[in-house]
Formats: C-alpha cells, sequence, structure tokens
C-alpha cells in the first residue's frame, strides 16, 4: 500500500480528479458551489433528495473518470470521530489499485483545529497491511491532494503523528511476523536497529540472566532451542528532568505452546502474537524517540519462547525468582506471569522508576469478562489507574478496572514455596494472575498491569485497525504521557 499525500496552496476549481469535499451534518452543500460546476452542484441536490442522509460518507459517479465523496461533520466532535472519519474513507478507496483524490482543507467547519490531520492520521492508521510473505502483492497506489494552506495546528501535528503511526505499525510488524522468523535473538536484532534513534538498548543473555538470579524467566524458556532474553529500551529526553524515569514493561513470549501443559492444537497459530505486551513497549520507545518526547522512559520486555523440549520446566517444579521468592509451578501455561515476575522486579531495582505500567496477552479469562472492547486494569495506584482510563476513553483504546484483594491473593499461596503460579480453586483467573504480579512490586511503586489479551489481535477489523495485529496500547501511553508527564 502507497499513500502519497501531497499539500498544494490552490487549484481546487475544475479539478478532474475525484472530489473530496466536507459538508454539514445535514448534507447541505450550499457552501460547495465554488468548488464544483453548476451543472455538478445540481446534479449532487438531485440525488441528496434521494439518499440516506444517515451515512457519513456518500459517493457520487460523476462520469466515469469522476467521482465526488461528500463527507458529513458533526457538531462538537472529539479527534477520535475525526480519524474514524479517515478510517472510513480509507475503507472506501481501498477497493481499487490506483487513484487520486483532492481533499478542500479550506472547506472544513469543525471544532477540531486540525481536522485533516487527524482525518489523515485515521486514514493511515487504517491502512497498514502486513503481506511481506505473499508472493504476489497487488500494488495499490492512492494520491491524496490536500488543497489549502496549512495552519499552525496541523505543522504541529506532522512530526506527532508520523511518530505515532510508525511505533503502532512497528508493534503490529512484531506481532504479525510468522514465529519461525521472530523468535527471542530476531526480536533483539530488530530492537538493536532502534539505537540510530537515540535510545540505548542494552541486551541481558541467559548466562548474564542467571548471574542475576532471574530463574522465573529462564524456567519458560527452558524448553526451546531459541535462547532468551531481556532487553531494556531507555529514552532520555528530558536530561533536565532528574525525576525517576517513566517504565514499562512487556511480555514477550514469542510463539506459547504451553510447554508441558500443552495447550489444544486448535488456534494454537495464534500465539505467535503472545508477545504482543512486549511489541507495544517498543513502539512506544519508538515513538518517543521519534517526536522527541521531552520525557526520560525506559522499556523492558523478557523475549522467551515456551515450547515442550525435553529439558521444558515441568508442572511441580520451582523456581526462585530475581527478588528472592519462590515460585511453584502448577501449570507451565502460566507462564507470561513467570516472565513479568523477574522483568518487574529488576525494572524496579535497576531504575527506580515513578511508576511501572506492564502489558501483557496474559489471560484468556480477560477476553471472556470483556471481549474485544477493554483491556482489564489491575493497579495499586487510584490517580494513575484514572489518568489511563480516561485517556483511553480519549483515543479509544478502552481499559476497564477490576479489583485486587487480599481473598484473591490467598489463592496463590503455595504450601511448599512462596507461591504459586497459578490458582486451582477455579475462578477469577485475571485477577490472580494480576495479585501475582502484585507480589513483585516490592518498593510501593505507582504499579498498573493492563491485560490486553482481548485487544492486541483481532480478527475482524473495526475503526482504526484493518484486522490482525493492532497495536492496542502505543496510542494509548503515547497520549497518557503527552497529557500528563512532558
Amino acid at each position: 500500500m502507497s499513500i502519497q499525500i501531497n499539500y498544494k496552496n490552490s487549484g481546487f476549481k475544475n479539478l478532474s480528479t475525484n472530489l473530496v469535499l466536507f459538508t454539514d451534518e445535514k448534507f447541505n452543500i450550499s457552501n460547495l458551489q465554488g468548488y464544483i460546476s453548476n451543472l455538478e452542484f445540481s446534479y449532487l441536490n438531485d440525488l441528496l433528495k434521494k439518499s440516506d442522509l444517515k451515512k457519513n460518507l456518500l459517493v457520487f459517479e460523476i462520469s466515469s473518470k469522476k467521482k465526488i465523496i461528500l463527507i458529513s461533520i458533526k457538531k462538537n466532535l472529539e479527534t477520535s470521530d475525526v480519524e474514524n472519519l479517515g478510517a472510513d474513507f480509507y475503507s472506501y478507496i481501498n477497493y481499487g489499485n490506483k487513484a487520486e483524490f483532492t481533499i478542500n482543507s479550506d472547506g472544513v467547519k469543525s471544532n477540531i483545529a486540525d481536522f485533516i490531520g487527524y482525518f489523515l492520521h485515521g486514514l493511515k492508521l487504517k491502512s497498514y497491511e502486513f503481506n511481506i510473505y505473499k508472493s504476489k502483492i497487488e500494488k495499490k497506489i492512492f494520491s491524496i491532494n490536500v488543497i489549502g494552506n496549512k495552519n499552525k495546528a496541523t505543522i504541529k501535528n506532522e512530526l506527532r503523528f508520523k511518530a505515532i503511526e510508525e511505533g503502532t505499525f512497528f508493534a503490529r510488524d512484531l506481532v504479525s511476523e510468522p514465529p519461525n522468523v521472530l523468535n527471542p535473538k530476531e526480536y533483539t536484532n530488530r530492537l538493536l536497529k532502534l539505537r540510530k534513534l537515540g535510545i540505548k538498548v542494552t541486551v541481558y543473555n541467559e548466562s548474564q540472566m542467571k548471574k542475576l538470579g532471574m530463574h522465573s524467566l529462564l524456567g519458560v524458556g527452558r524448553g526451546s532451542v531459541n535462547e532468551s532474553f531481556l532487553v531494556t529500551l531507555e529514552w532520555n529526553g528530558n536530561k533536565k528532568d532528574k525525576k525517576a524515569p517513566l517504565s514499562f514493561v512487556g511480555k514477550g513470549v514469542c510463539f506459547d505452546t504451553g510447554g508441558i501443559s500443552l495447550k489444544p492444537a486448535k488456534f494454537m497459530e495464534e500465539m505467535k502474537y503472545d508477545m504482543a505486551g512486549s511489541a507495544v513497549v517498543a513502539g512506544l520507545i519508538q515513538a518517543l524517540a521519534t517526536r522527541k518526547a521531552r520525557v526520560n522512559a525506559v522499556g523492558v520486555v523478557g523475549l522467551v519462547e515456551n515450547m515442550p523440549g525435553g529439558n521444558a520446566q515441568r508442572p511441580g517444579d520451582i523456581v526462585k525468582a530475581y527478588n528472592g521468592k519462590t515460585i511453584e509451578v502448577l501449570n507451565t501455561d502460566a507462564e507470561g506471569r513467570l516472565v513479568l515476575a523477574d522483568a518487574l522486579s529488576f525494572t524496579e531495582a535497576k531504575f527506580k522508576p515513578r511508576f511501572m505500567i506492564d502489558l501483557a496477552t496474559l489471560t484468556g479469562a480477560i477476553i471472556m469478562a470483556l471481549g474485544e472492547e477493554y483491556a482489564g486494569l489491575f493497579s495499586n495506584n487510584d490517580d494513575l489507574s484514572n489518568k489511563i482510563f480516561k485517556v483511553g476513553e480519549k483515543v479509544k483504546e478502552k481499559v476497564w478496572r477490576l479489583p485486587l484483594h487480599d481473598n484473591y491473593d490467598k489463592l496463590i499461596n503455595s504450601a511448599i514455596a512462596d507461591m504459586q503460579n497459578i490458582n486451582y480453586s477455579g475462578g477469577a483467573g485475571s485477577i490472580t494472575a494480576a495479585q501475582f504480579l502484585q507480589r513483585f512490586v516490592t518498593n510501593k511503586t505507582p504499579w498498573v498491569h493492563l491485560d490486553i489479551a482481548g485487544m492486541a489481535f483481532s480478527k475482524k477489523a473495526s475503526n482504526l485497525n484493518p484486522g490482525g495485529a493492532t497495536g492496542f496500547g502505543v496510542r494509548l501511553l503515547n497520549q497518557l504521557i503527552e497529557e500528563h508527564y512532558e
């Protein structure tokens, strides 16, 4: 997919290309007479009398070579509404192979200062495709000419939109890669390339992690021929700020068979996206570096492969985590929490962050509870939770808070170790998983756990997602940083 966007100061009248024109919510076109011919204006007026005006987008064939697309703008829009209009427009133009469209930006009347910027941002986010493994790729070229002067808001947002798009696409690419390509070593190599953006990338191999005592994480990867890694990504965009950095921790299980506690064969191929939490962390740090965000942030990702090999971890094994706590592994398919346990306690000890937010495709139970509408949020801090909730409503990457409680915590106590990795009493699977993680936040650091199992990958296209990997979390956390920490 190639989308070429060109800005031009003038030259709208009498164009032979497809036109994109914006109207009010009632499709009143009286203000469009300066942009189309009298014959076209009369023709549109007649067709509108017979059209379904409840839609946001109407398409009219003027000739075999020209269409006029009318897009209605409602009053008091939010930026997410404008992005969705752009996504809707892309869904329309995506049916062809080559087309040119001209948009009149000066004719837009909206409460959103950078209406065209958000419109094109939504269009580009929707346009993502992952087709590098197809032997025959259908070339699609769309040229979009924007007529009218850029305003200050548009100029200000250009780099921001570019950074968010590239960060989201990086996350989507990582999740979309097949597991025979994106093993932990290859993943590490791709993260090392982020150094060119000014990100400090540090890689810990298995030998180094053993010395650090990360046996919880290492146990997960024991059955795989592929080595496990922990990678830290540091962006120091505000060297004058002496406050502790913001930290983001991601589960990076590049493929999850369940280990000895083997998953059913049906849909196991989807377990290539069990590293989506780490992909979001990588995409977020890339976005911050691309837009030169004035903030200090660190991303930490644990990269493993959970396989049922001859040396694989067994149900009943006991491992000692980085923080010295012992874990009875009752189910090797509850492996993501074992990876995050060491990653969280390491992050807290090494970076002493202002807060920790972890992201993981952690439990199927969260999909049963919230479906594909909300990510589950668990936290020890009301202020941070409220900020994320409000930001999620704004960018439409929504979260819903679920409880933590001592009575749930007791369900992961072990008779022979400090804790066990699952709750055998049944029920509250997502909550007890979060309770497990909370035991590795030992210094009262504000912490949020986002269970994105239902949000990281979607079989259906919706909103700004084309279907497949969504990159859920990049936009959410970037907005959190913009509003509260820059």
